[in-house]
This record gives structure tokens, sequence and C-alpha cells, in this order.
């Protein structure tokens, strides 16, 4: 597999754009097995880890029903040190479906990677624009409803 042999710029870039393209299946086939994710500014009732792929696919699977991203219209994506880890600043755009709202968040994500895989995702996020966003609708994940 080319993508093993990429760095973790390009594998955190592939990354983005398989989430913009709606696949949470492809996205969470990009972590490993054990993969730890965390939103340390999760708001309450929503998970500031998860563990396991299975566990974040679960998480994610419905994203797409609850935030229509459109875009990504910011994106800075950082090598470091460690040909293993790379930083994003980037940006997403779109609407809310259950209201219609304006969905517009930036995000600064730590990710870091072996043999090609997601191995721990970190990501920060604004919660008061995201529980603005939502206003009366609810994500946090496979236990959502609309």
């Amino acid at each position: 597999m080319s993508e093993l042999k990429s760095n973790a710029v390009e594998l955190l870039q592939g990354s983005l754009d398989t989430f913009l393209a709606k696949d949470m299946k492809g996205w969470t086939d990009r972590c490993d097995e054990n993969v730890i994710a965390e939103f340390p500014f999760a708001p309450k009732g929503s998970p500031a880890r998860i563990e396991g792929r299975a566990a974040l696919y679960e998480y994610l699977r419905n994203y797409p029903s609850f935030i229509d991203v459109h875009k990504l219209p910011t994106m800075k994506i950082y090598a470091t040190t460690d040909p293993n880890v790379a930083i994003a600043e980037w940006s997403a755009s779109g609407h809310v479906l259950s209201n219609g709202n304006p969905y517009e968040m930036s995000y600064a994500t730590f990710v870091t990677f072996r043999d090609g895989l997601i191995t721990n995702y970190r990501e920060y996020w604004n919660p008061l624009a995201f529980l603005e966003a939502m206003s009366g609708s609810r994500f946090d994940g496979g236990n959502s409803e609309k």
C-alpha cells in the first residue's frame, strides 16, 4: 500500500479529504484498531475520549446526517520533528440539517500515525459555537437522535 510510505502531513490531509467526502467508514478505516480519539473541549453529554476503531466509527457514522459540511475553507498542516505526528489548523463550513443553522467551526488537530494509520487523534474546537449551531439539535454520536 503506497499510503504506508506517505508522511504524516500527507496522511492527515488524506484523512481530512475523507471527512469532507462524508465517508465516515473510510475515515475510521484510516485508524488503528486501538485508536484513541480525544475531544478535550467536548460539551457536556458528548464524549471527551473514545477508544478503538469500532467505537469511533459508531460515534461518527451518523455525523453527516446531522451536520452537512460543504467545504474546508482553511487548511494548514504542519510537519513536526516527529515524522509520525502532524498538526492541522483548519475550518469547516456547512449547516446543521435539522435546524438549517450555519455550521462554521475552526479546529486545531494533533494526529499521531503508526504504519500509516491514526493511533491518536486529538481535536480542539469551540463547544459554545457548536452548541449554538446545534441549538436544540443534539449530536453525541451513535446514540444521537434528531
